[in-house]
């Protein structure tokens, strides 16, 4: 009996789908790089700055500076890959660079969004409020997601990337959290529900594509014995 074929896995990208738009729209750099011969570490660790900046933008309240340069941690974080590949350059170390320039820039913009959690309750910093502890559970929540796409990496899945509530999502929260501090409790709720939803998502993928993959094993070993016996 032929067996059906699987259910094609629905996709959750949320605003990751926009990644082949943007990455279109940063073409010219890219050239720019390629042509310099620029290496794509410079546009990781230029995303990791930018995500500091934004960070202290953050903790500052500067929401349209928050703007700017989360917009340009994320060209950042787009940019090393895209470069990469356009030089032909790419290498199993860059995935490293990548993972952990991507974790200290949310590091740095969670810092500074607990910082400015804690200005929310009258002059000085009050670091035992609740405002604070939820950033930091939403700090922490966010993390999930990346040890659930690593874990399923190490074990022979693809990388999972995007949503619902992946690094562009992430930032979006923590601008709109600047920008409109009265909903900063909504906002860090959020972001722990769609970290944990994501988290699911990503492992759930993960067991599927991997669990196809010990099916497929036996499956195309009996068909090499096959072609060697009939050989």
């Amino acid at each position: 009996m032929t067996p059906l074929p699987a259910k094609a896995a629905r996709k959750w990208q949320g605003l990751y789908a926009l990644k082949p738009w943007y990455t279109r729209r940063l073409t010219p750099v890219v050239n720019v790089a390629v042509r310099w011969n620029i290496s794509p570490d410079v546009f990781t660790v230029a995303g990791v700055l930018a995500a500091g900046v934004a960070g202290a933008t953050v903790a500052l309240g500067w929401w349209p500076l928050t703007a700017l340069f989360l917009a340009l941690r994320l060209a950042g974080a787009n940019l090393d890959g895209a470069v990469a590949r356009a030089r032909g350059v790419s290498r199993p170390w860059g995935f490293v660079v990548n993972e952990i320039g991507d974790r200290a820039s949310d590091l740095l913009t969670f810092a500074g969004l607990a910082v400015w959690a804690a200005r929310q309750r009258g002059p000085g910093l009050h670091w035992l409020s609740w405002p604070v502890i939820m950033v930091l559970i939403a700090a922490l929540a966010a993390t999930l997601p990346t040890f659930a796409s690593l874990a399923g990496a190490a074990a022979g899945a693809p990388r999972r990337n995007g949503g619902p509530l992946g690094k562009t999502e992430r930032c979006l929260f923590v601008f709109l959290a600047t920008a409109f501090p009265v909903i900063l409790p909504v906002v860090a709720t959020q972001l722990v529900n769609g970290s944990l939803i994501t988290t699911v998502l990503r492992l759930r993928a993960a067991h599927r594509e991997l669990a196809a993959k010990r099916q497929d094993g036996p499956a195309a070993q009996g068909t090499q014995e096959l072609a060697v016996l009939a050989s």
